[in-house]
């Protein structure tokens, strides 16, 4: 182990963010209503242009007006290359009665957006005097983001959480593909020529890079790694199974674009009775091991060691968040 410590995440859960556009105050009370973890209200992507200022009144109004009850409360942002951005913040940290709790800035590309964004709000809120420090949330959904990661996740205290946005990361890296996320037709491999049997195709995973540099800058920063959105909202299986497959390279949660999917992703995320039991029977016997002097021991027929008892310490930590 280094002699440096990563900080620890976040502790809350963050299983589900659901997201609503900020144009359509019809499906607020919905959302507050919902089993996700997070609410994200949008400003950005799912609200036209000409709707900007009215989907950030609906906003504030919103915010100030319906019981959000426990959740964790988020609005995302302009781009930082728009006329938009400065009121949202502005406006969201001068009109809002205090349950704001995140601010989510879109296709961060260097550590200097999160420090633009972070100038911002440090001096309303120390002109407000303000009590509660809003955390932010950041996308990675570029080229020059997924190069920066590392330093992106470092560059505010304020940030809490680093996603990924599929849609926009395939753009910007000019990828064959319109999907997204999920598996892509055309990223697959074939058994030799030679070999016997049939070529059946083999898909690989087109997002594993990213996934895997956002979990790791997230760890050494102490920030929750969060899965974008699966865009085919029909497709279930197609949801569940890339939502198992970030969670086992390490992230703590998804989107969800439509109620639907919030049942889903909570299923994935949240770690099942038996993983639960495990990890506590893990923790049980390394602590006997302890009171006997030994610096390990079995479980099952497996060894168990000091990084068996961290990894069992997530599962139950996390457990007793969600209240499992």
């Amino acid at each position: 182990m280094s002699f440096t410590i990563p900080p620890s995440p976040p502790a809350r859960p963050n299983r589900c963010q659901l997201f609503g556009p900020g144009s359509r105050p019809e499906l607020f009370e919905k959302l507050a209503s919902s089993e996700a973890d997070v609410i994200n209200i949008d400003l950005e992507d799912s609200v036209s242009p000409a709707d900007k200022a009215q989907a950030r009144a609906n906003t504030i109004k919103a915010i100030n007006e319906i019981a959000w009850g426990k959740k964790t409360l988020s609005v995302r942002i302009n781009g930082l290359d728009t006329e938009f951005w400065y009121k949202d913040v502005v406006d969201l940290m001068e009109q809002t009665n205090g349950r704001l709790d995140l601010i989510m800035i879109p296709k961060a590309g260097v550590a200097a957006d999160l420090y633009a964004v972070d100038a911002l709000v440090s001096s309303i809120e120390l002109a407000r005097k303000s009590e509660k420090r809003i955390g932010f949330e950041a996308i990675i959904e570029t080229a020059m983001g997924f190069a920066n990661v590392n330093a992106i996740a470092a560059a505010s205290k304020r940030l809490q959480s680093l996603h990924l946005g599929a849609a926009d990361f395939a753009a910007s890296m000019g990828m064959q593909t319109t999907g997204i996320g999920g598996t892509q037709e055309g990223y697959y491999a074939l058994p030799p020529k030679d070999a016997e049997g049939p070529r059946a195709p083999a898909y690989g995973d087109v997002w594993h890079s990213v996934v895997s540099a956002i979990v790791a800058a997230c760890r050494v920063n102490g920030v929750l790694p969060v899965e974008g959105p699966f865009g085919d909202f029909s497709d279930d299986d197609g949801f569940v199974a890339q939502a198992r497959r970030v969670a086992t390279m390490g992230m703590v949660g998804k989107w969800a674009i439509h109620p639907k999917q919030v049942a889903l992703a909570n299923s994935v995320f949240t770690p099942s009775e038996k993983q639960v039991t495990e990890a506590r029977e893990i923790l049980n016997a390394m602590e006997e091991a302890t009171r006997t002097g030994q610096g390990a021991t079995t479980y099952k027929g497996r060894l168990i060691d000091i990084a068996s008892i961290k990894q069992a310490e997530v599962i139950v930590k996390q457990a007793e968040m969600m209240g499992v």
